[in-house]
């Protein structure tokens, strides 16, 4: 197995399952225009996520690192006209980024960007949501689920990206500082008796990674 071959196997299942979409494509242009890392969720995932806030009849979302909106418009577009987004942004560059991909989608008016460090704004976010959308640095998911778990209230959804780390996950002895915050977070999770979680390993355009998905009791 390869990362050719994972990223042809990624490029078939968009081409066949995702309708193409200007707005996403110019989302994605705009991001790379202005040099924003190349981290964005792939469409198969973004879409993924639509489909999870679609099915959990979700109409309130905290999303934890925006990056340039990609993530924020798949999981916005799941959303009723009246439901809310909350997105937190550390990069001012980020989120001007996202603030413009996020009205070129005409979503503007459920979405409120907060830009900080998002430890330091989430004590001033308004709950409860009904999903939680995790994908920011690493180092601090063990805080990021603790407010989710403040945030969120029983049937709510929390996804946290990005939790296999290419293996490196397994390595109980790594200085890795994200690597240390992914596996603090899963003690978090094995703790706590309010949640049930499991987490899966995906390959694909960006590589070897997974995500957790954990629902509160």
């Amino acid at each position: 197995m390869s990362q050719e071959l994972w990223t042809s196997v990624d490029q078939y299942l968009c081409g066949e399952l995702l309708t193409p979409d200007a707005v996403l494509d110019d989302a994605l242009r705009r991001s790379t225009e202005a040099e924003l890392p190349a981290i964005a969720v792939t469409p198969n995932l973004g879409k993924f996520l639509n489909l999870l806030v679609t099915i959990a009849g979700a109409t309130s979302i905290l999303e934890i690192g925006t990056l340039g909106g990609y993530s924020t418009i798949w999981l916005a577009r799941a959303l009723p006209a009246t439901g809310r987004l909350v997105t937190l942004e550390f990069e001012q560059k980020h989120a001007d980024v996202a603030a413009q991909n996020i009205a070129a989608a005409g979503l503007s008016d459920r979405v409120d960007i907060r830009v900080g460090k998002a430890v330091d704004l989430l004590p001033h976010v308004k709950g409860p949501f009904d999903f939680v959308f995790v994908d920011a640095d690493k180092q601090s998911n063990p805080e990021y689920f603790q407010w989710a778990m403040k945030l969120t209230k029983p049937g709510s959804l929390i996804v946290v990206d990005n939790v296999v780390r290419g293996g490196a996950v397994i390595d109980a002895a790594t200085e890795d500082v994200n690597i240390q915050g992914v596996r603090r977070l899963h003690e978090l999770i094995k703790a706590d008796s309010r949640v049930s979680a499991t987490a899966l390993q995906t390959v694909g355009s960006k590589g070897y990674d997974g995500f957790t998905l954990i629902r509160v009791n």
